[in-house]
């Protein structure tokens, strides 16, 4: 079988599966689990034999017009480099965890076909992404993410929360697909083609005629698929869906779409200096901002986000200074370790048996409890802070030397001063993460709030995943010396100033950080959770779904427990942090408020003024016809009289007219 027929199978299968999943859902419930486990699998494996055909070496090419579509044509094209070889086994690899976990995480949901078959679609959806060689085929596969995002989030829609989060992942997303959209049309219109090829070989052959409104419209709709700002306030509202969809979207789907159409087009963005400008500030930004979020979040599932919004930031940043592998190979490593931490907390979710506990103050005892999540979340954290040798801490450092050899000069894909931008809030986020990251742990399994009823061991589907993860989480990262042919032959080693810095930054906020939770949990030997009230004992509902309301527990207010080091590390900054440096109260000022207030506008003109003319207009054809009704009554006397009366006004008026006329 040739290389390109496995390429097709690849996003094939899984969309099959889920066509399959849909019909067979209800008829045959039996093979709902084989559909959404063995599709996706095969497609794993299909993805790794591609990737070993290319090898890191020539890309595979291959197009057949789809249809005559005018002067710019539309081809059904695959285009296979390196990047997209390697992106396509993470993404693989990570659905089919998904899967796997979700058969014990969603054991009794009664929505599983359909949630099933919406994760293969979504995960068929970014496969096409990633092997598409066309940017219209491309679209299509990215427009089909939005929609499944839409129906995973919202999959407990019987919560106010899942309902309104997955309309604004929607809305947010779609604000940043419109001139994302545009973009696409006005690269395609100056290259004369919407193949990726054609569009690189335009570009370095000069003949984009508007490179930066093209690239700061691209840019648009991968800062709201990415989370990057200022759209990314949809992702951590995006957690009231079921948590394995959490791992897939924070791992191998919709936040990587935007980061990796950018590296796939990256001499698009590189023609204009402001272009790269633009996104190392938005970067430097999402990076600062969102890890001083994090630091200051209580639900686990809101730190985790946050965390993907910061780590997003860096690739984003990588991409900035102009080193696409770096960026590329921060996706995969943080794939890994992004999908262990939500399936981890998943578990830990799983075993309290009410999502209210994933506030992280309300936790106690789940180290002994759930030892596997323990275990495999220490790891995954380890490499979210970049400590060596976890995967975290090489992946981090290319992005931290790329950005430093733009800054000193040594690299001109970027201003310099995208490279200083990059590096500074980079070094800034790499202290803060390990912060954030400490503090979780120690919150997780260290606290001492109201412990929850033990529901005892969780299913092997869902624990054999984590160790799964775990091993790359690990490891990924000493591969690196043997993956510079997959990355466009760059090198993608640390250097001693960055590694020493960012390490050095990272230990310094974990100290600090362990310091001020030591001297907070003297000053409070019970938390105030523990001493208002324990846990209640409610039935295991196999996920997360949010019927036990916090409220209900009866425990005091995240914001005000008294040993959470973030409080202390962020002061007066910790109330604007947690919520989001209220930027969601700037867009309800500033967009919903005026679009409500055009809406009850163009309500009451159309109640008040076109129902007014439409209202009067039936009415006088009522009346009308009201005094027809009344003429008919059906006497001949009456009828002759009123012709009389007729004829002889009619006369009258002849007569009139006649004098009228002759004396004129």
């Amino acid at each position: 079988m040739t290389t390109t027929t496995l390429a097709v199978l690849v996003p094939l299968l899984p969309f099959l599966g889920s066509v399959a999943g849909l019909l067979l859902g209800r008829t045959a419930p039996g093979f709902v689990r084989p559909l959404a486990v063995l599709p996706t699998l095969a497609a794993t494996v299909l993805a790794v034999l591609v990737a070993v055909r290319q090898g890191g070496g020539k890309a595979i090419d291959a197009a057949t017009q789809l249809t005559p579509t005018g002067s710019v044509p539309i081809d059904l094209a695959l285009y296979i480099d390196g990047f997209a070889a390697l992106v396509a086994v993470l993404v693989g690899v990570v659905a089919t965890c998904v899967q796997i976990y979700s058969t014990g995480y969603l054991r009794e949901d009664p929505r599983y076909p359909s949630y099933a078959a919406l994760v293969s679609l979504f995960t068929s959806a970014m496969l096409l992404v990633v092997y598409s060689g066309d940017l219209m085929v491309l679209l299509v596969g990215w427009e089909i993410m939005g929609i499944c995002s839409y129906f995973l989030v919202g999959h407990y829609w019987e919560t106010p929360e899942a309902r309104a989060a997955s309309l604004k992942a929607f809305l947010v997303t779609k604000l940043g697909d419109v001139p994302f959209l545009i973009g696409l049309f006005a690269l395609a219109t100056d290259a004369g083609t919407f193949q990726i090829t054609g569009v690189l070989g335009a570009v370095a052959g000069g003949g984009l005629d508007h490179p930066t409104l093209i690239a700061l419209l691209l840019l648009a709709g991968v800062a709201g698929k990415s989370a990057q700002f200022p759209l990314h306030t949809w992702l951590p509202d995006a957690m009231a869906g079921p948590t394995p969809v959490s791992a897939l979207i924070h791992a191998a789907t919709m936040v990587a779409a935007g980061i990796y159409f950018t590296a796939r087009l990256l001499p698009v963005f590189a023609e204009s200096a402001a272009a790269m400008t633009v996104l190392a500030v938005m970067a430097a930004i999402t990076m600062v901002g969102s890890a001083l979020a994090a630091l200051a979040q209580d639900d686990i599932k809101r730190v985790l986000a946050y965390s993907t919004i910061g780590q997003l930031g860096y690739m984003a940043g990588a991409l900035a200074v102009g080193d696409r592998g770096a960026a590329v190979f921060h996706l995969l490593s943080h794939a890994a370790f992004k999908a262990l931490l939500f399936l981890a907390a998943g578990t830990v979710i799983h075993a309290a048996g009410t999502n209210s506990l994933t506030a992280m103050s309300r936790m106690s005892g789940l180290a002994k409890r759930v030892p596997d999540a323990y275990w495999t979340m220490t790891v995954a954290l380890l490499a979210l802070a970049a400590i060596p040798p976890f995967a975290g801490f090489f992946s981090k450092e290319a992005v931290l030397v790329a950005a430093e050899h733009t800054a000193l000069g040594d690299r001109t894909v970027a201003p310099a001063g995208a490279g200083w931008t990059v590096l500074v809030a980079g070094l800034l986020t790499a202290l803060l993460t390990a912060a954030y990251a400490l503090r979780l742990w120690l919150r997780t399994f260290r606290g001492r709030g109201a412990e929850a009823p033990d529901h005892g061991r969780q299913p092997i589907a869902m624990t054999s995943v984590l160790w799964v993860l775990a091993i790359p989480s690990l490891g990924f990262g000493l591969t690196v010396t043997y993956l510079d042919d997959w990355f466009d032959g760059n090198a993608l080693t640390p250097t001693v100033t960055t590694a020493v810095l960012g390490t050095g930054l990272a230990a310094a906020g974990a100290v600090i950080t362990y310091a001020v939770w030591r001297t907070l949990a003297a000053r409070t030997p019970v938390s105030a959770a523990a001493a208002q009230a324990p846990a209640p004992h409610v039935a295991h509902p196999d996920a997360d779904a949010g019927l036990v309301e916090a409220e209900a527990l009866h425990l005091p207010h995240p914001a005000e427990d008294p040993a959470d080091p973030g409080r202390a590390l962020l002061g007066p900054l910790h109330g604007p942090a947690a919520d989001g440096f209220h930027l969601d109260a700037v867009y309800r000022t500033v967009f919903v408020r005026p679009v409500l207030a055009a809406a009850s506008l163009v309500r009451f003109l159309d109640r008040e003024v076109i129902d007014t003319y439409v209202r009067a207009a039936g009415t006088s054809a009522k009346g009308l016809g009201w005094l027809v009704r009344r003429a008919q009554t059906g006497n001949v006397q009456t009828y002759l009289s009123a012709l009389f009366a007729g004829s002889v006004v009619l006369a009258i008026v002849a007569v009139a007219l006649a004098n009228a006329v002759a004396g004129a």
